[in-house]
């Protein structure tokens, strides 16, 4: 299934393009590469999130906060190339986990992302990964995510077609 399509189906409305918050690009295509830059999460039932898991942040919202990170990340792949449909397969993430050195399950948090990918791409949206723990993330959000996906090449565009020149009337001989 599309995942354009799959998206619809499961009712799930991205959010504008998140831009960026310093000198940096949503995005850097390489070759069939496209290369996310880290992005954080949205707000999340209402909660503007700066803070630690294991301290301001349980597991159960640094799930959710990993899922609207992955949102921001399907808004950019979209906004990057025209359609959803051009993600051959989501190649790696990143997630760095805002912690108090005790926290342990930065993996579980990061799944909200992975489990949101597989959702809409399928096989597909399965990917290699990195879960870490960090000692700071930047303006105190809890979670950061960067994602390399590999991207079809663009639809061609067809040429229109010629029409076959007209050959001179054949002069009649008298």
């Amino acid at each position: 299934m599309s995942a354009e399509k799959r998206l619809k189906q499961l009712g799930i409305e991205l959010p504008q393009t998140p831009p960026p918050v310093a000198n940096y690009v949503n995005a850097v295509r390489s070759g069939n590469l496209l290369f996310l830059a880290g992005k954080g999460p949205s707000a999340v039932d209402g909660l503007r999130p700066a803070g630690k898991l294991g301290r301001e942040f349980n597991l159960e919202q640094g799930y959710k906060f990993a899922r609207s990170t992955g949102l921001a990340l399907l808004a950019v792949m979209r906004a990057e190339l025209g359609s959803l449909d051009r993600v051959e397969r989501v190649v790696k993430l990143l997630g760095m986990v805002n912690a108090v050195p005790e926290f342990s399950d930065q993996p579980r948090v990061i799944n909200g992302c992975s489990d949101l990918l597989v959702e809409v791409f399928g096989e597909r949206g399965r990917h290699a990964r990195s879960a870490v723990g960090m000692g700071s993330l930047p303006n105190g959000i809890p979670v950061e995510i960067e994602a390399i996906v590999e991207i079809a090449a663009a639809p061609k565009k067809r040429a229109p077609k010629k029409r076959a020149a007209k050959k001179p009337a054949r002069r009649q001989r008298r």
